[in-house]
């Protein structure tokens, strides 16, 4: 089922399947909308000439296109690949993908609430979709915060339902970072500064643990990598300074 609105804007990457395959075009259906089809020119396949545009775009293919005119009068949609980087249709594809596991949830709320697809999408995905951008972030933001069901005036007697699916599908996965630390004192209660270190560590909630002299490993359990990463890092640097003025030589490499 689509799940977007209307016609894609210029400039808006879309996800694309070849139907039909002439000798200078190619026309595709466009995944995520209703019913819309758009036209790759030969000029648009590849960065560079194109003699044979059976080469480079095939039949009943996937793509990434860049949305190059609209014309919703005349219901038309130019595309091309060649102005898609490497980075825009990977990007694409991930985002493809969590829309896809989206409407998948969708189904789910639509089967547990006992009503169609299509209610389900007029009456909660295009309302997450317009608020949030996109219906994956939707239910992201839903499941951090169900009282915005009642702000987008989706019915309240659906709302305990859809809290509970979100909560069961949203389930936060824990990381480990792991980094490796050699420390070396030749002082004569070297052992105790050292300890005395890795204490601090642990204090600010790492785990610590013995691999062999010099060697030590340290773990922190996060749920958002991203930012505790950071703080991660910054930890094993104040160590460093602080070892470096009790005479502990530390040096640390991620893992």
């Amino acid at each position: 089922m689509a799940l977007k609105q209307g016609y894609p804007q210029l400039g808006e990457l879309v996800i694309c399947t070849v139907r039909k395959i002439s000798q200078f075009a190619a026309w595709c259906s466009l995944d995520e909308y209703q019913n819309l089809e758009g036209m790759i020119h030969i000029s648009e396949a590849a960065g560079k000439w194109v003699h044979d545009i059976k080469k480079f775009i095939k039949l009943n293919k996937q793509y990434v296109a860049k949305v190059v005119k609209v014309d919703p009068q005349a219901n038309l949609i130019n595309l091309s690949l060649k102005r898609v980087s490497k980075n825009e249709e990977r990007n694409k594809w991930n985002e493809f993908r969590k829309e896809q596991r989206a409407i998948g949830i969708l189904r789910v709320i639509a089967k547990e609430l006992g009503i169609s697809e299509e209610n389900a999408h007029e009456s909660i995905g295009f309302k997450l979709q317009e608020k949030f951008g996109d219906l994956y972030t939707g239910f992201e933001e839903v499941n951090k915060s169900p009282t915005l069901l009642a702000k987008l005036n989706i019915p309240e007697k659906w709302h305990e339902s859809i809290s509970k699916i979100l909560e069961k599908t949203f389930v936060e996965k824990e990381f480990k970072i792991k980094a490796e630390l050699q420390m070396l004192c030749y002082e004569g209660d070297g052992i105790e500064r050292i300890k005395k270190l890795l204490q601090d560590l642990e204090k600010n909630g790492m785990l610590v643990s013995y691999v062999s002299a010099p060697k030590y490993r340290v773990e922190l359990k996060t749920k958002n990598p991203k930012a505790d990463t950071k703080k991660f890092e910054r930890e094993l640097q104040k160590i460093v300074s602080e070892g470096s003025k009790i005479n502990v030589d530390v040096n640390y490499s991620m893992i």
